[in-house]
């Protein structure tokens, strides 16, 4: 198993509880071909008590993974969907992930508003 430059970091296992139940059964789940299961696992999910400088490094680390994985959007879907509350997926941390929602959510308040503006036009009109 390759060593990432930070190895003198203690990682945490990746939770196998995260994998995503709906692909689980079926012929070719998008994770089967996940560049991330084969050797920078522990890459994904921070040690407890990390410093700020070796959590960055090790996120940027990680995001390097994601940006050659051919399967890259349908995890940061996945994450996004669950959501998941840690690590990186997708090439997203989890405070960015909390950033994508947040704008999805406010974009789906927008359209709704202006929806219910184009409807109530309608009626009036």
């Amino acid at each position: 198993m390759l060593q990432p430059p930070h190895s003198s970091l203690q990682v945490a296992a990746v939770p196998a509880q995260r994998m995503p139940a709906r692909d689980r059964d079926q012929d070719a789940p998008w994770h089967t071909e996940a560049v991330c299961q084969r050797d920078e696992a522990g890459l994904f999910f921070a040690p407890s008590k990390e410093p700020t400088a070796a959590r960055l490094s090790r996120e940027e680390a990680a995001k390097r993974v994601c940006a050659r994985c051919p399967v890259m959007v349908e995890c940061r879907e996945h994450a996004l969907l669950q959501p998941e509350p840690y690590g990186v997926w997708g090439g997203l941390t989890a405070a960015e992930r909390r950033v994508v929602l947040a704008r999805r959510r406010r974009r789906e308040m927008e359209l709704k508003k202006a929806a219910r503006a184009t409807t109530a036009n309608r009626i009036a009109g």
